[in-house]
């Protein structure tokens, strides 16, 4: 499976295999696993999902780091993905993450569906 390199490109996937809805499931179950206080509706535009998950995850970087390391550690980010990004620019560096966090969600949900 080649993961999509821009937000563009994981979007157009999705909605072309009509899994986008799974993806926003699959993310709300692993926010809720991860207590954090944040749910999106199925039929959520991907620009305001891209734009609150971005939020959220500057919100626990400055705020609740713990919640933050706990969220990547239960959806499965690779911990060697996030030492690569330049933590100078926080509000960067969340958008990135955010990014991430779609990319190995949606790496479950093709998963799921294809096999």
């Amino acid at each position: 499976m080649q993961l999509p390199q821009t937000f563009n490109e994981l979007i157009a996937e999705a909605e072309s295999l009509k899994l986008y809805k799974q993806l926003v499931v699959q993310l709300n179950k692993d926010l809720a696993l991860a207590n954090i206080d944040l749910s999106f509706s199925e039929d959520v535009l991907p620009t305001s999902l891209k734009l609150l998950l971005h939020e959220m995850i500057y919100k626990l970087i400055q705020e609740r780091f713990m919640d933050y390391l706990n969220l990547l550690y239960i959806i499965d980010v690779s911990e060697k993905r996030i030492k690569t990004l330049d933590g100078i620019d926080t509000l960067e560096m969340s958008e990135k993450v955010a990014f991430m966090i779609l990319q190995r969600e949606w790496q479950k949900v093709w998963f799921r569906n294809k096999y």
